[in-house]
């Protein structure tokens, strides 16, 4: 199992209809919400190319916004895949 985790820009929600249209692809087995981090468990990950898009919604008007990270790694082996973290921020 792999698990796609993402830190939310601060102020910001999931959005709850990103929630379902994720829930209904496939390879998605499972998703959390903890505070501002939304955890996407997947079965597994191969050579096909993967996207993944999340609406989110703004909750809180902030300044200064700094970036959010994305990290993949595998559920049973955290430091055995060699993916980068990355970041963005909200435009």
């Amino acid at each position: 199992m792999v698990i796609v985790e993402v830190s939310l820009l601060s102020g910001f929600v999931l959005a709850p209809r990103s929630r379902l249209l994720l829930e209904h692809r496939t390879i998605v087995k499972k998703i959390e919400v903890k505070a501002d981090v939304v955890y996407i468990y997947l079965e597994k990950l191969n050579d096909e190319s993967q996207t993944f898009i999340l609406q989110l919604e703004q909750v809180i008007q902030m300044k200064n916004l700094k970036p959010a990270s994305i990290k993949v790694y595998d559920y049973y082996q955290p430091g055995s895949l060699q993916i980068p973290s990355y970041s963005g921020v909200g435009s």
